[in-house]
C-alpha cells in the first residue's frame, strides 16, 4: 500500500474505529496531544475534541491541557474532571435510587460525582435529612428548604472536593440513617470493592456501619477501573445501583448473599428527566 493510500485510509475512519484506536495510542503513550491526534489521522482538531469528549465520559481517557492522558495515571481524577465521565449513566443510576428512597428519609450522601447526581435527583422529594461529606452535594441541597443538610468540619481535600479523615469519621457516626449512599472508586473481580486511598475506605466503612440499609451507586466503568486499596465487599451492601448488566460472577455472589440488584433503565424509556 503506497502512502497515499494509507492517508486516504486513516482520513476516512469511522469515528468509533478512531476512538479505539485513540484509545490503544493511550495503552504506549503518557499524554496524546490533540494538535499530534489530528495530524496523525488527517482530521481536523474539532472531530479530534469530539473523539476526546467521548473517550473521556466512557471513563477510557482523562482530560488534559491541550490533550489527553490514560485514566489510571496519577491515581483518581479530579471531582470536575470525575464530573463530566458517563454523565448519562449517572443520571439513570439516581433517578433509579430516588425511586427507592421515601420522602421524610434520613439518609447519608457519600463523596463522589455519582452520588451528588443522586442528590440531584432528590430534588422533588419532601422532608429529606441529608448527613454528607460532599461539598458540591452539601450546597446544591442546601438551597431546598424541604431539606435539611448536616455536613462535616474539617480541611478539605481540594482535589476532590469533600471532607475526609477523622472529621468526616466522626460526623457519619453522630447518626444512625436510614439510608447510605456511597460509591467506590472500583470493584475487583472477586468482588472486593477498592478505593484510592484509606481514608476513602474508612468513610465508606463508617457510613455503612451507621445505616439501616446502604446503596452502592457505580456506572458500568467501575468494573475496570483501576484502584487499590480494599475495603469491604460488593455483598456486603444492602442493594447495587448500576446502568449495566453487572459481570456474571458479581452478579452470582450477589444472588448468593440476597443483595438487590436494582436496574437503572435509560431515562427516555421513562420519558421524562428527574433532575
Amino acid at each position: 500500500m503506497n502512502r497515499q493510500n494509507f492517508h486516504l485510509n486513516i482520513a476516512a475512519t469511522p469515528s468509533r474505529s478512531r476512538q479505539a484506536m485513540i484509545a490503544e495510542m493511550l495503552k504506549t503513550r503518557d499524554f496524546l496531544r490533540v494538535d499530534e491526534l489530528a495530524q496523525h489521522f488527517e482530521v481536523t482538531t474539532q472531530t479530534i475534541r469530539r473523539d476526546i469528549n467521548s473517550l473521556c465520559e466512557q471513563g477510557m481517557a482523562r482530560r488534559r491541557h491541550g490533550g489527553i492522558t490514560c485514566p489510571g495515571h496519577g491515581g483518581n481524577m479530579s471531582f470536575r474532571d470525575r464530573e463530566v465521565l458517563n454523565r448519562v449513566a449517572k443520571r439513570q443510576i439516581g433517578a433509579a435510587v430516588a425511586r427507592e428512597v421515601p420522602d421524610g428519609a434520613c439518609i447519608s450522601l457519600g463523596i463522589g460525582t455519582t452520588p451528588q447526581i443522586v442528590a440531584e435527583c432528590l430534588g422533588r422529594h419532601r422532608g429529606l435529612k441529608i448527613v454528607t461529606n460532599n461539598l458540591p452535594l452539601a450546597l446544591a441541597a442546601a438551597q431546598n428548604p424541604e431539606f435539611e443538610v448536616a455536613i462535616a468540619g474539617g480541611t478539605v481535600r481540594t482535589g476532590d472536593l469533600d471532607v475526609c479523615g477523622p472529621a468526616g469519621e466522626e460526623l457519619f457516626s453522630a447518626y444512625l440513617v436510614d439510608i447510605a449512599i456511597f460509591g467506590v472508586g472500583g470493584v475487583d473481580a472477586d468482588g472486593s470493592l477498592l478505593d484510592y486511598s484509606r481514608e476513602e475506605v474508612r468513610i465508606r466503612e463508617v457510613m455503612m456501619r451507621h445505616s439501616r440499609r446502604s446503596f452502592l451507586v457505580l456506572d458500568a466503568s467501575k468494573f475496570s477501573r483501576a484502584a487499590h486499596v480494599r475495603g469491604g465487599r460488593i455483598e456486603d451492601v444492602s442493594a447495587v445501583f448500576c446502568d449495566a448488566a453487572l459481570p456474571p460472577a458479581i452478579r452470582e455472589r450477589l444472588m448468593q448473599s440476597g443483595t438487590a440488584v436494582v436496574p437503572c433503565p435509560p431515562l427516555q424509556a421513562e420519558g421524562r428527566d428527574h433532575t
